[in-house]
């Protein structure tokens, strides 16, 4: 027997819709590159973004088909996000930082049809248009005062005349929720990056799952500042959780420095923000040097990489900023956990809460995982343990585009190349990247451990531990350190402050200072790129 309840599919057009006609008047506010603040209303944005839906059907777009973004964090963007997917084609968040030949690669492989791009990349796309194989139309995001007076982009299209040649009489086209809503491609540190395709359906069930209060904790009374760039992942999906919840929206467009995005906090009422750790440590050096604070601040979120105990301690000590630490993936949307409290924590001393938060926190609704040993063997829930981590969820990756790598599941699980351990209350600890890990002797050690706690030495700004070989016990950790400017830091020095907080054999071997560690498209720090710097370097003998 069937439930007797009305179907209607989740579609990502919805979430507008639930916006405009129930928070029409909230704000969104961007900081264009134009050098302005912009302002708006979900109401507004909604008529736009139906006119471009229109627009793009002039251009030729149909359905499935790739439209790309080349974009900061913006109004123009968001109302590409929901234009492209809710007309029931295919929005493709292309990565600028990227090398432009890998741009190229991933628009080829993608067979993008149109690429929408800001104002700050019109020289990357003058210089890889010719290249395109498949797009047909270009699109600068701005108005026509700022179109350039020549260009060797062929078939360029001013965004704001697109706008203006519709009107929003416009319905969002109802289709099934599985259809293909927009695709991401992975960093792609080893091989070429693989497309994750996802579905409406996916992305509204993902939404739901990040705004819950032990998720992100979102809702209309909030101001949601997404540092994460929105061509990362769907911005963590904060676009479609503000829609959702009827939260304002506040876009830092470039300006993702210390100053300008303190300025914003302030000026907007920013209540949440979330972004990769080394954003926040700009942010906390300025904030720092100039006797500074947050005045409406609450929380923060922090994944992409694993967030320093120093880190955390700084938001909430010194500054009152609640630290949720959280942990995901582009094949999953890509939320899994958040290390959000219990009631039994709330009795923890500081420390104790601390040494929680450290961890990358429990499952969300939607999200299964699991550990395992080197057999497949699941790994019990004893918080020492350490195995590779599984997870499987409705908002998790089943194939790669175009059936690349193969089937990646095992079991119906996806292996996240991650190492963890996961304790007796179900929260998670990342200890490295199966491929990161360091063997020495037959035993692991965790590279992300020996990161923490060199970080919290106050003349370190960056740090990462990478394997390097050994003739008696395989591998042993060599610690890359990056100094705060003018900071006065020996090597000997560094291993003493290691003293007590790890086991002996842990302690790394040596200690190299660089000028700067090498970080990838997406923030975290390369270590493949590390491993080649220093695959020759000789450890000191004892």
């Amino acid at each position: 027997m069937l439930g007797l309840m009305q179907h209607h599919p989740l579609l990502i057009s919805s979430l507008l819709v639930h916006a405009e006609r129930h928070h029409g008047a909230q704000e969104v506010v961007s900081r264009r590159l134009e050098g302005d603040i912009h302002r708006t209303t979900y109401r507004e944005l909604a008529a736009r973004a139906r006119r471009m839906a229109k627009a793009m059907q002039a251009l030729g777009v149909g359905g499935g088909e790739r439209v790309a973004t080349l974009a900061w964090n913006g109004y123009r963007h968001l109302e590409l996000y929901y234009a492209v997917s809710g007309m029931g084609a295919v929005l493709h968040t292309l990565n600028p930082r990227l090398h432009p030949d890998q741009v190229v690669w991933i628009a080829d492989h993608a067979e993008d049809q149109v690429l929408c791009f800001d104002l700050t990349f019109l020289p990357l796309v003058e210089a890889v248009a010719a290249r395109l194989k498949t797009v047909r139309h270009f699109v600068l995001m701005a108005d026509r005062s700022h179109m350039p007076a020549a260009t060797k982009i062929p078939n360029l299209q001013c965004y704001e005349d697109l706008i203006d040649a519709q009107d929003d009489a416009y319905e969002w086209p109802v289709f099934d929720e599985q259809r293909a809503s927009s695709l991401c491609y992975t960093s792609g540190t080893t091989g070429n990056p693989k497309g994750v395709l996802y579905s409406h359906r996916s992305t509204v069930l993902h939404a739901f799952g990040a705004a819950l209060p032990d998720a992100l904790n979102c809702s209309s009374r909030d101001a949601i500042l997404p540092v994460v760039p929105m061509f990362h992942v769907n911005a963590w999906s904060l676009p479609y959780v503000a829609c959702m919840t009827g939260a304002k929206l506040v876009f830092p467009g470039a300006g993702l420095d210390g100053k300008s995005l303190h300025e914003l906090f302030e000026s907007e009422g920013v209540t949440v923000s979330a972004g990769v750790p080394t954003v926040w440590q700009g942010l906390l050096a300025y904030v720092e040097a100039n006797g500074l604070g947050f005045s409406t601040m609450k929380r923060t979120i922090i994944g992409g990489s694993a967030c320093p105990p120093a880190m955390i301690r700084a938001f909430q000590e010194t500054y009152g900023v609640h630290v949720l630490h959280a942990w995901g993936m582009t094949e999953m949307s890509p939320l899994g956990t958040v290390c959000s409290f219990r009631n039994k924590h709330l009795a923890m001393s500081e420390a104790e809460r601390l040494a929680l938060q450290t961890k990358q926190g429990q499952a969300i609704y939607g999200v299964d995982m699991k550990i395992v040993d080197g057999n497949g063997a699941e790994i019990p829930w004893d918080g020492q343990t350490s195995g590779e981590l599984l997870v499987k969820g409705p908002w998790i990756v089943q194939q790669y585009f175009k059936g690349d790598g193969g089937n990646p599941l095992v079991d119906g699980w996806f292996p996240t190349g991650d190492v963890a351990t996961i304790d007796a209350d179900g929260y998670m600890q990342i200890t490295d990247r199966a491929k990161d890990v360091i063997k020495s002797g037959g035993e692991w050690i965790g590279s992300i451990d020996l990161e923490n706690i060199a970080m919290a030495h106050p003349g370190v700004a960056m740090a990462a531990c990478i394997a390097a070989p050994h003739p008696k016990w395989d591998e042993r950790p060599l610690l890359v350190v990056m100094k705060k400017p003018n900071a006065m830091v020996t090597k000997e020095e560094l291993l003493a402050f290691y003293e007590g907080k790890i086991a002996k054999w842990w302690l790394p071997d040596d200690v190299v200072f660089v000028d700067a560690i090498p970080l990838g498209a997406t923030g975290k720090m390369q270590k493949n790129k590390l491993r080649e710097q220093f695959k020759g370097h000789v450890l000191p003998t004892i």
